[in-house]
């Protein structure tokens, strides 16, 4: 069991605790850290983090999680669902660990940020935009279940997991027991499936086949947490997960009823994420 510090406070995985007022704490836990609006480690000890597996990065607003994988001897790297506000800081970020961004991946066109994939590929001109052929967005590269996304010596094994929309996709990080999960499964819950493509069936479906059957000890990390949860394991959630826990027609019946909101950002994100984050959102 390793050991987790959340806001300055020492806690053990299932007993996390949260200070959203101390803005500049970090989440250290199996060689990754939850950074806020400003970095506080030194260059050092960044770089060490990083290439000992990923270096993941908080949105307060969205409360979106994005990361930063890289490779120690070529210094490629990628970043997994960039947020627009954040473009700076990923930037410094890339540029002060020596790091030449590859790829600006997406795990999905996002309904609550607009993606920093554009404003990066301004900033960092040798990065291309990554999202899946099914979101019908604009990118770079179009990504399809099975596809690879290579950085250095490591790559990413593209797993398409639909439901909350056409378009979602996970990663998997072999080499490191690892998987970027996007909104398909968050830590004891799951992308909400009553808008955008959703679809509850096909989500339990996804889930359940591309996510869960990965080996035991995999750890998934999600695109978002709104607890100050940072990462589980398929062991988990497979076990703890409410929803998903279920049977199919249960976990059916259970994102039917959930009545949640009308996303705050969804009719400015949605035509901006189609279009790489770069549309003019003033107009």
């Amino acid at each position: 069991m390793y050991k987790t510090w959340l806001a300055g406070r020492s806690t053990r995985r299932g007993r996390r605790r949260t200070n959203a007022g101390n803005d500049h704490q970090f989440l250290k836990g199996n060689g990754f850290v939850l950074v806020s609006a400003e970095p506080c480690l030194t260059l050092q000890e960044r770089t060490k983090i990083l290439f000992s597996d990923s270096l993941l990065l908080l949105d307060y607003k969205s409360f979106t999680y994005s990361y930063i994988l890289g490779d120690p001897v070529t210094k490629e790297a990628i970043i997994i669902d960039p947020v627009i506000e954040m473009v700076e800081r990923d930037a410094r970020i890339i540029k002060d660990l020596g790091l030449e961004l590859k790829y600006a991946v997406n795990t999905h066109v996002h309904a609550d940020h607009v993606t920093g994939s554009g404003e990066l590929k301004k900033k960092l001109p040798k990065c291309e935009s990554m999202i899946s052929n099914v979101s019908n967005a604009k990118a770079d590269v179009k990504l399809s279940d099975g596809d690879k996304i290579d950085f250095g010596s490591f790559n990413l094994e593209v797993r398409s997991t639909p439901g909350h929309t056409n378009g979602c996709l996970t990663f998997v990080w072999h080499d490191k027991g690892m998987a970027f999960t996007g909104d398909a499964i968050l830590v004891r819950g799951c992308g909400r499936t009553d808008f955008q493509e959703g679809n509850s069936e096909t989500l339990y479906e996804s889930v359940h086949k591309k996510i869960f059957s990965l080996p035991s000890n995999f750890r998934l990390f999600p695109a978002h947490d709104y607890t100050g949860q940072t990462v589980t394991t398929v062991a988990e959630e497979k076990t703890l997960n409410p929803r998903l826990t279920k049977s199919k027609t249960e976990f059916k019946n259970i994102m039917e009823n959930l009545n949640l909101p009308y996303p705050k950002q969804i009719d400015k994100a949605l035509p901006a994420n189609m279009v790489c984050g770069l549309q003019d959102l003033q107009s």
